[in-house]
Order: C-alpha cells, then sequence, then structure tokens
C-alpha cells in the first residue's frame, strides 16, 4: 500500500457498501480475500480505502463509490487527521469561490507542483481576507507545499464535489460529517436556537449590521444572522476557531468582513475597543477556572464583580461591555444562573440598570445539555437616552402552550432532543418579544390583571413582571417561579375537555380490547428471513439519515411514540435525494433493542426516513405489511437478530425471521396485527390524557381555579 494512503474503518465500508456494521464483520470472517487491517486497533481495525473499494467492485457489493463518500473518506483517513484535512478543504473551496479561474490554473498541473502553488495563492486569498499573518490570534494559517502535498487528491475531489452543490454547501456537509463523527468532542448550537437568537438580537430599533460571538464555537450562531457586514468570533481552541473562519467566510462573501481570533475570551479579549450593534455568545457553563483571581480589577465588571462558580455572569458582562449604547445581546445560560444566590447581587444591578430585558426558558432538549430547560437571556447597553425600563419580560416556553388536538398521540408533552417544535418555539418568543419591545416595556405580553388572577399577571407563556417585584432578598429570575402553570392557564373548561376526551378513550379501548384468545401447540412453520425476501424481490431494504429539502423527517422518536413526523431535513448542503417513506413501508428502529415497527399510513406518506431507522419495503403481492410488521415485533424474533455494541443493542432487519404462508394467510394474520396496534394507540393516548388530566386537577386545585366539590 503506497504510504499515506486513505484508511477507513468497518462503519466507513458499512456507509460506502450501504450495509449495516454487522454486514461488514460477516464478510471479514466469511470471505478470506477480505483486505487485510493497515492500522487502527484489534477492536477498530482500519483498512486501505481503495483495496476496499476493489473487494466491494469484484463481490459485486459496489457498482461505483458517490463522490461526497469518497471524498469523506479520503478527508477521514488523512494522515495529519481530519481537522487539518478540514481546513484545507475550506482554504480551497474559498479560492475555488473567490476566484474559480484560479483555481483551475492551479489544479490543471501534477500533484508536487500543485501543492506549491497552491500555498502561494492561499497565503494571498487568506491575508486578504482575514489580515496578515502576523497579526496576533489570526484563525486561520496558510498551509505550506508539504502540509498540502497529502491533501491534494482529496482537494481535487473537494472541487469535483463543490461544482456539484456549491462550495458553502460542500463545506457544510464535510464539518457536518465530521461533527457527527465526533459528538462528544464539541458542544453545538442547534440551527432552530441558532436562529432564534439571531432573530432576537435583530429587533432593534437599529439593524444587527457588525456582530460578535466570544465564544464562537463551531460558527453557528453568527452564521444564522442575515445580512452582516462584519463579523468577530474568538474561539479558544485553534481548531474550531480556523473552522469558523472558513465556514464564515464561505457563508457570508466577500460583502462582510470575517475577522475571527483564537484565545481565552476572558482572559485575553481579542476585540478590547469593539463596540458591536449585537453580541450572540453560547458559553462555557460552570467553569470554575475562567480567570476569577487574574481578573478581580477587570473593568467589565460593571455591574459587580463575579464570584467563582458565576461564570455565566462574567460572560454576560464580557458580552454588555462589548456592545454599542442600545445594542443587544442574547446569551444562552443555564437555568441555575437565573436563581443562585452567589449571582444575586449582580441580577439586582443588571435589573435596576435596565440592562436585562427578558428571560427565556426554553424546552428540555433544545442544546446541550439536552436533560435541562436552558434558558436565554436578552440584554441592552444602557445609554444613548435609554431609560431603564421598570419591566422584565419572562418566557417560559418548557411546556406546551396548549394541549394536542383531539385523537393526537403523543410520546412525551414536552417535545425533547430533536423532537422540538422549533416553529412554534420561534412563534411564541418573538411574538411575546416584538409585544414587549412595542409597547416599551410597559405591559408586553399582559398587563395587570389581564387573567383577573392577580396584579401583573399575564396571559399565556409571556409576562412583563415589575422589576420591583424582583428585587427581594433572591432576586430569582426563572420563569416558571412567575408564571402560571400551563395546565391552570386554561382554566377548569380545558381539564374538562381532557376528561371528555379521556372517558370517550376509555370507551374505545373496551371496544378494542382483543377477544379471547384460542390457545394451540406452538406452530412449526417454514421460515424465511428479510435478507432472504430482500434478495428474492419480495422487499426492499432502505436506511435513512441523509438528504436535504423541504419534506418533514419521520424520526427515531416518532416512530417509537407513534406521533406525526416531527424532524426536518438541512435547508442547503450538496443535493442529496432523502428515502421517502410510502403508504405501506414498514420503518423499524436500529438501536434500543425494543419490538417496535410502524406501518406507514396515508398521514405519514411523503416524509423523509430519519436516522437510525430501517425501511422494509414489501411487494403487495407477496407480503401483507401488516403481516410482516406483526412478526417482526415478536420478541424472540428480535433477540435473534440483535447484536450488542457497548452500551447499544442494534437491530439487524435482515436477520429478523418471517413465516412462510400463502398472501390469503398473511392477511389473516395482518387484520390482528392491525387491530392489536389500534388497541396499542388508544392506550397510550388513554394514558398521556389521564396524566395530563391528573396533573392538571393537582396544579388546579393547588391554585383555587378548581373547587374540591
Amino acid at each position: 500500500m503506497p504510504e499515506n494512503a486513505t484508511e477507513v474503518t468497518a462503519a466507513g465500508i458499512a456507509r460506502l457498501a450501504g450495509v449495516g456494521r454487522a454486514a461488514v464483520s460477516n464478510w471479514r470472517r466469511r470471505h478470506n480475500d477480505f483486505p487485510k487491517p493497515v492500522g487502527g486497533t484489534e477492536t477498530s481495525p482500519s483498512f486501505a480505502l481503495s483495496e476496499v473499494e476493489q473487494w466491494l467492485r469484484d463481490q459485486g457489493k459496489l457498482a461505483e463509490v458517490p463522490l461526497r463518500e469518497r471524498v469523506w473518506q479520503q478527508l477521514a483517513g488523512h494522515p495529519g487527521g481530519p481537522v487539518p484535512a478540514l481546513v484545507h478543504a475550506g482554504c480551497a473551496l474559498l479560492l475555488l469561490r473567490t476566484s474559480p479561474a484560479a483555481w483551475r490554473e492551479i489544479a490543471a498541473v501534477a500533484d508536487e507542483p500543485m501543492a506549491g502553488v497552491l500555498s502561494l495563492a492561499l497565503d494571498d486569498l487568506l491575508t486578504t481576507r482575514f489580515g496578515p499573518a502576523s497579526e496576533a490570534g489570526r484563525a486561520v494559517h496558510a498551509p505550506g507545499r508539504a502540509e498540502l502535498l497529502p491533501s491534494v487528491p482529496m482537494l481535487r475531489g473537494v472541487a469535483e464535489l463543490a461544482a456539484e452543490g456549491g462550495a458553502p454547501e460542500t463545506f457544510e456537509f464535510l464539518l457536518g460529517r465530521q461533527l457527527d463523527a465526533n459528538p462528544r468532542q464539541y458542544t453545538l448550537t442547534p440551527p432552530g436556537l441558532a436562529g432564534l437568537m439571531a432573530a432576537l438580537a435583530e429587533t432593534g430599533e437599529r439593524p444587527a449590521r457588525t456582530i460578535l460571538d466570544p465564544a464562537a464555537g463551531t460558527g453557528a450562531l453568527l452564521r444564522a444572522v442575515t445580512g452582516p457586514t462584519a463579523l468577530y468570533a474568538q474561539e479558544s481552541d485553534p481548531d474550531l476557531a480556523a473552522l469558523t473562519a472558513l465556514r464564515l467566510a464561505l457563508h457570508t462573501g466577500a460583502g462582510c468582513t470575517v475577522t475571527a481570533r483564537t484565545g481565552d475570551t476572558l482572559r485575553a479579549d481579542a476585540f478590547p475597543r469593539l463596540a458591536a450593534d449585537a453580541v450572540l455568545c453560547h458559553p462555557p457553563f460552570n467553569e470554575r477556572n475562567w480567570g476569577h483571581d487574574e481578573l478581580a480589577y477587570d473593568p467589565r465588571w460593571e455591574y459587580g464583580f463575579p464570584a467563582r462558580t458565576e461564570s455565566e455572569l462574567a460572560w454576560v458582562q464580557h458580552a454588555l461591555a462589548h456592545l454599542r449604547e442600545g445594542g443587544t445581546a442574547v446569551l444562552l445560560m443555564p437555568p441555575a444562573a437565573a436563581s443562585r444566590r452567589s449571582g444575586r447581587r449582580i441580577r439586582a444591578d443588571l435589573l435596576r440598570r435596565g440592562a436585562l430585558r427578558a428571560v427565556i426558558a426554553l424546552p428540555a432538549g433544545a442544546a446541550p445539555p439536552y436533560g435541562i430547560p436552558l434558558h436565554l437571556w436578552v440584554l441592552r447597553r444602557p445609554g444613548n437616552g435609554l431609560h431603564p425600563s421598570p419591566e422584565l419580560l419572562l418566557v417560559d416556553t418548557a411546556e406546551p402552550a396548549e394541549p394536542a388536538p383531539a385523537g393526537a398521540v403523543s410520546a412525551a408533552p414536552s417535545g425533547g432532543r430533536d423532537r422540538l417544535d422549533w416553529q412554534a418555539v420561534h412563534r411564541t418568543v418573538l411574538d411575546a418579544w416584538q409585544s414587549f419591545e412595542g409597547t416599551g416595556g410597559t405591559g408586553g405580553t399582559g398587563g395587570p390583571d389581564s387573567t383577573g388572577a392577580g396584579a401583573g399577571r399575564g396571559a399565556g407563556a409571556g409576562r412583563a413582571v415589575p422589576v420591583i417585584e424582583l428585587l427581594d432578598d433572591d432576586v430569582d429570575l426563572a420563569p416558571a417561579r412567575h408564571l402560571p402553570p400551563p395546565a391552570a392557564a386554561g382554566g377548569p373548561a380545558e381539564l374538562a375537555g381532557v376528561r371528555q376526551r379521556l372517558t370517550e378513550t376509555l370507551g374505545l379501548t373496551g371496544t378494542l380490547t382483543p377477544p379471547a384468545v384460542t390457545l394451540s401447540a406452538p406452530a412449526h412453520w417454514p421460515l424465511t428471513t428479510v435478507g432472504e425476501l430482500a434478495r428474492a424481490g419480495a422487499l426492499q431494504l432502505r436506511t435513512g439519515g441523509s438528504g436535504t429539502g423541504p419534506a418533514p423527517v419521520l424520526t427515531e422518536h416518532d416512530v417509537l411514540g407513534a406521533t406525526a413526523p416531527s424532524g426536518s431535513l438541512p435547508a442547503d448542503g450538496p443535493p442529496e435525494e432523502p428515502v421517502l417513506v410510502e403508504a405501506g413501508d414498514v420503518v423499524v428502529p436500529v438501536l434500543g433493542g425494543g419490538s417496535v415497527a410502524r406501518v406507514v399510513d396515508g398521514a405519514t406518506a411523503g416524509a423523509a426516513l430519519g436516522r437510525n431507522l430501517q425501511l422494509l419495503r414489501p411487494d403487495p403481492a407477496a407480503l401483507d405489511p401488516w403481516f410482516l410488521a406483526g412478526f417482526l415485533r415478536g420478541t424472540a424474533n428480535n433477540r435473534q437478530a440483535s447484536s450488542y455494541a457497548s452500551t447499544a443493542t442494534r437491530l439487524d432487519a435482515r436477520r429478523l425471521q418471517l413465516p412462510r404462508l400463502p398472501l390469503a394467510e398473511q392477511r389473516r394474520y395482518g387484520d390482528r396485527f392491525r387491530a392489536l396496534a389500534e388497541f396499542e394507540d388508544a392506550l397510550r393516548l388513554a394514558g398521556r390524557l389521564g396524566g395530563q388530566l391528573i396533573q392538571g386537577m393537582y396544579d388546579g386545585l393547588t391554585d383555587g381555579t378548581v373547587r374540591p366539590e
């Protein structure tokens, strides 16, 4: 094998061939001519990509490696590591986008001379785009000839991929793959949250054109801003700082200045004299070593010196220090920052001087850590004739604003990771914020006695609370402490509706209860497997998890909870057709070890198949879909088709077994399985409605809106 050749893991081979990892393990055991490992470890070996491709072709398992997969495998197996390779790819894409003619001339020569010429061209380009190389902390440095030489074959593929889908989209695809492959290495800001934070920052009287992110990470917040003229980013991780700079430069083009610096923001501020229109920030949480001892007399602590345990309040004051008068800052905060006693004096001063304008509670699952409902703090720098607001806007989106419609089935009432309705969250938050801003912060989302439930009490998910009410011993700003609970907000009428729906559903479960069973000896049918049926053409097997476009996504959580498709595909990226489900398809989760199989109905048809899902599309002339789904749910069937990897159970759908029965007999079983599924849905709905009624009754009795009669 040539030195520095690209290597690929078993997971990469599975992706190339469109199969599960278990299939790759089987190939290694059954085929003596399967390529030998060339690196990695005994438990996670790596193989030469060229040898794997040739073996797959010889076996008829691969007609041609898709270009995007080839480029990704070259990047992932780069001898210098995937992150330097991704930086090289970003530099090349920036050159390709800025000067296509120059790229064509450079790419026309052989690899070795190309590396030398490309290095010089990138030096000039990066100096023009990001400033002189001698500038302290510049995030992106031009790679030398020796660094670029191993990357040249990959860069040719990157350029070819960009010709199909565009340079920014190609970089987004490669960066997304790197982030997905290393989920524990990066703390990400989800696109829905980034869009909400950017929208909050852009609703001021003056457009936000100059924006700073002092903890830029992968640049998601700055990328969400519309129409900026200057973006400033600082990130302590040099690799992330370089990727962020390239990502923003590719996203904005030459009309926007991108300035990215590497360094510890609180200890070594890269932009000490910057006064931005807006600051967006997703700071690190619960840091003890943030510079408390060195920064005691720092002029940024205008609202008080933060305690060692209050690193988030240091980031808040850093953001305010970098705003022009009247500028807006939006920060993602842990909920404890709104109520910890060690921060109450700073919170009080932020309120008295009108710097803190809103605290917004997000649903759990909005961003890591996914298990708790994080907060957004919206701040504005006092001055410029602005008078301190007598009120603070509190918004709580941590619970649904209204109950699910009749007949709907929900696995969990408050969404969760990958199941958030970001459109509804955006609408709730922005409506409340714009109303509050439109009234100058003197009533906002509900004036005094607007619900008849007490002074200053607002309707819905938001409330403008007089600052004087909050300046007590605790200065507790958690929205849940000052807003009515969602169940009580609906009043007894809502609970009466829930009770009526529960009564109807319980009656339906009685009707749908399966009849008495007829016992018999275990059947000894001739069996076949899903894999054999697929090879015979009786069904098709597809896996989900890729593609772009407007179609909703049927997620793993939707299948487990029997809910409507709740996910969404990325709007940009290299064009790739998603797998769209059709009525009669059977969808099976890959992970978890539970026996779940969902038959797609007409309402779900047209959705894209999400990650960690396998689709079985039966030929209706050979297989009944409900017969197929029913036998896939058998406990013994799932046990023999499951394997264990670390802490997860993985299902190999090809190993699931079915009896060989005539189509008419299949339909008899299918009718019974369909009836069981309807009974299961009714029980699930009854459980959800029962829980909603019980909690609503507790809340109503304890706040006085429901009488004990």
